[in-house]
């Protein structure tokens, strides 16, 4: 039996996109790999997950590959919740998410399926890690990144991560400059001034496309926007317990429980 690390790679984007080929390519150089990750592009689904209609899981993996391959028709999150219920006989070691084709920085964590691929890996108490990159290009440099990945993986395999916490990477574009390194952060505020463009159809329904600028509200230089500005790879340590614990104490003064 093999003493490697197994590791469940997934993504967003779909199985055949060049960012997940080249997490692959670095994941194989740490451990055993299996992948599971949708049949069609997932972006913006967060932790959705199917409940009304079946799942679909295609083997694809061919004769003279080193590791199988499964196309899931749900969401990344049904992806990690399969994989872990249905393919594997025992838990991953690691679960890593990407490399997303452009950023899940800041606000973007919420709406990602990148992330929420990894979070879902989280809650089944698996070391789990998302990776963007910053290029929204479908053909995208990828090589430039790996091994500052395969460096992250390699400490999370080595020390592990708390219960509940999953690391959030986001990688810069770096066709023209070099990386000068990676900075642990904590997440910018910013938000998305949305805007709905609206048209209509040749029989005069109105549809709308979502469109929106980024807007970093954050001035800080100790957060993930800032350090992607300075050409660092940001690692935002995650957790999927959304208590306000900060909170707690003011709100248990209300009268809650006033008839």
């Amino acid at each position: 039996m093999s003493k490697k690390p197994l590791i469940l790679i997934t993504n967003d984007d779909g199985v055949t996109a060049p960012g997940i080929k080249a997490l692959i390519d670095v994941m194989l150089t740490l451990g055993d790999v299996l992948v599971v990750a949708p049949d069609s592009p997932q972006s913006g689904m967060g932790h959705a997950i199917t409940l009304n209609s079946v799942l679909h899981l295609d083997n694809l993996t061919q004769k003279n590959d080193s590791y199988k391959t499964y196309s899931c028709s749900g969401t990344p999150a049904d992806c990690v919740k399969i994989a872990i219920n249905e393919v594997l006989d025992r838990k991953p070691d690691l679960c890593v998410s990407g490399i997303n084709h452009g950023s899940n920085s800041s606000i973007n964590v919420i709406y990602s399926g990148t992330m929420s691929a990894a979070i879902e890996a989280g809650i089944e108490s698996v070391p789990a890690i998302g990776f963007s990159l910053l290029d929204h290009n479908w053909n995208a440099n990828f090589e430039h990144s790996k091994p500052f990945i395969k460096q992250i993986a390699k400490q999370v395999l080595d020390n592990k991560l708390p219960e509940g916490v999953v690391l959030n990477v986001n990688i810069p574009n770096s066709d023209n400059k070099k990386i000068k390194g990676i900075k642990v952060c904590r997440q910018a505020k910013a938000n998305w001034k949305e805007k709905f463009d609206k048209r209509k159809t040749p029989q005069g329904k109105d549809y709308y496309w979502l469109t929106g600028e980024f807007e970093n509200l954050d001035k800080g230089k100790d957060t993930d926007e800032f350090a992607l500005e300075k050409h660092y790879i940001s690692v935002v340590p995650v957790q999927f317990d959304l208590t306000a614990h900060h909170f707690l104490q003011q709100l248990n003064t209300w009268n809650l429980n006033e008839e």
